[in-house]
């Protein structure tokens, strides 16, 4: 007998599953969600921040060019507290051709994508490190979303419908009785033990991990392509409004700003296995000097962490396997029972953050009519709870609210400015979330030290407030400060170094964390084994 019975079960946490979980949620569906980690630690959280305008889709693919203008309107009502309205430019640098530039305009109007081709004295106006010799400039509507506060706030409105979210749990059985899904069987990672959902329907949203999602249900040859691209983080924002080169797209086209910080990406490369998403220190230089060809001095700001993800890439024959730049970033919805005679699930791959709720739609709007039910979608109607009351984001939000209640609430990481009240009013709501959790919601350790000192003060946190043991918080800082070296030892240099060393210091010198309570086997130095090859970042995030 079942744990759990619902009419849908979503494998994949991310945004679009998020999404997909909400859309049936709302359409009044019962839909229990489930992730092998955290909410948006795949793919999700391992992107630019870019919201896309359309912008870079104009000439190659219209069509995605205006889904993307559409969404952009859309997400950014809904998600008014995940988006920050930079605006965007597309600029011609002295290196690049005014050929592709000339097709601009005229694929903004094709896409009734928002565009307006500006002088080059006003692009400089308003972006005022921009490189001087650029050639041409177009203002789009380009902004920044933080993937994580969008798909948490699409979460909490799944909640709120109904849905219930299962983080932590491994679906290793997807069950059939002939040609029909009727369940699945989950590890619970954190508690131990299995559990078993029934179910009628079972949607894959499984990013660069659907193939082998589908493999579990007899589905074989899904052919899902993870892209790998690598990202940097500057140490502060270097730009206001997100800057692309106006050509074809290649490495390291962009800018974004985000937070605190500016983000310049990316590359494409074919990956063998989304788990294991190296980051090439020849990649990394290639992402500085691309950097330097849209800001003049762009070296000069000191890298703070370099990140990889997988993009969940449909294989297009009409580009060779290894050449995942030019496959489609299309959406696409794989019909088991059209494809593979077996009723009751659908996967869905590509597309983008910026359409996760249009990807939503499309697939509950097909699994509706394969239950033979009639339900509307209004997803682009309902404002998610954590956005309600809110203006979109500002840069400034956290220093004008420590502002007011600076003299009651100690400030934990100065450099994100994040409270000792925010941190521990999550870390007691969610008890079994990991150092590594908190931060993507709170932005622990994603400044400037990363995490050099405000790492130590939450863990100690963890232990004074009751919600772990002494043991138990230092094996949390501990496995924290690895994650966070995963994306330090790709950039170490210059400035870099001298941080790193100090936190290092302050780890090792000063709290002796190689041998504190809890360390079983302590390591020779906590970074070694803490993927200093650049591999092993399968739980990580920027």
């Amino acid at each position: 007998m079942a744990d759990m019975s619902v009419d849908v079960v979503v494998i994949g946490g991310g945004a679009t599953g998020t999404g997909v979980a909400r859309d049936v949620a709302m359409r009044g569906f019962s839909v229990v969600l489930v992730d092998r980690a955290d909410l948006a630690q795949g793919t999700t959280g391992r992107y630019h921040g870019l919201l896309h305008s359309g912008g870079r889709y104009v000439i190659s693919d219209p069509e995605s060019a205006r889904e993307c203008a559409e969404e952009n309107a859309i997400i950014t009502r809904i998600h008014a507290n995940a988006v920050e309205q930079t605006g965007g430019l597309f600029v011609v640098t002295p290196e690049d051709s005014e050929e592709y530039s000339d097709g601009f305009m005229a694929g903004a109007e094709k896409a009734d994508m928002p565009a307006e081709e500006i002088s080059v004295a006003q692009a400089l106006a308003r972006e005022p490190r921009l490189n001087k010799g650029i050639k041409r400039a177009f203002a789009v509507c380009d902004g920044t979303v933080d993937g994580w506060a969008m798909v948490w706030g699409a979460a909490e409105s799944a909640k709120e419908h109904g849905a219930t979210i299962l983080t932590y749990h491994q679906v290793d059985k997807i069950h059939r009785v002939g040609d029909q899904i009727t369940g699945v069987e989950c590890v619970d990672r954190k508690a131990g033990g299995r559990l078993s959902i029934d179910c009628r329907f079972v949607i894959n949203a499984g990013g660069p991990w659907a193939g082998h999602i589908a493999e579990m249900a007899g589905c074989h040859d899904v052919e899902v392509v993870p892209g790998r691209g690598i990202m940097i983080a500057m140490n502060h924002r270097l730009v206001n409004t997100v800057v692309n080169r106006c050509i074809k797209p290649a490495d390291g086209d962009i800018i974004v700003p985000v937070h605190t910080v500016a983000i310049v990406g990316t590359t494409d490369v074919k990956a063998d296995d989304p788990d294991r998403l190296p980051i090439p220190r020849n990649e990394v230089q290639q992402m500085l000097d691309s950097g330097e060809a849209l800001v003049p001095g762009f070296r000069q700001a000191r890298a703070v962490h370099a990140w990889a993800g997988a993009r969940p890439l449909v294989k297009d024959n009409r580009v060779s396997a290894g050449d995942t730049r030019h496959m489609s970033r299309g959406m696409a919805v794989l019909d088991h029972q059209e494809r593979d005679g077996v009723n009751g699930l659908l996967t869905i791959s590509g597309g983008k953050l910026t359409t996760y709720r249009l990807m939503a739609k499309r697939i509950v709007d097909i699994m509706c009519e394969q239950l033979g039910e009639d339900r509307r979608c209004t997803t682009d109607q309902e404002v998610v709870p954590t956005a309600r009351h809110q203006h979109t984001y500002r840069v400034t939000h956290r220093l004008e609210e420590r502002d007011h209640g600076f003299q009651k609430d100690q400030i934990i990481c100065e450099c994100e400015l994040m409270s000792r009240e925010m941190f521990v009013d999550l870390a007691e709501e969610n008890p079994h979330a990991t150092l590594d959790d908190l931060r993507r919601r709170l932005r622990l350790g994603m400044g400037p030290c990363q995490g050099g000192f405000c790492s130590s003060r939450a863990a100690g946190l963890l232990c004074s407030s009751g919600i772990q043991d002494s043991a138990e918080a230092t094996e949390e800082l501990r496995e924290f400060l690895k994650h966070r070296w995963i994306g330090l030892w790709p950039i170490v240099a210059g400035a870099q170094v001298r941080q790193t060393a100090l936190d290092e210091w302050i780890a090792r010198g000063t709290l002796d964390i190689d041998h504190a309570p809890g360390t079983q086997n302590p390591p020779e130095r906590y970074p070694v084994g803490a993927g200093a090859n650049g591999t092993e970042n399968a739980e990580v995030a920027r």
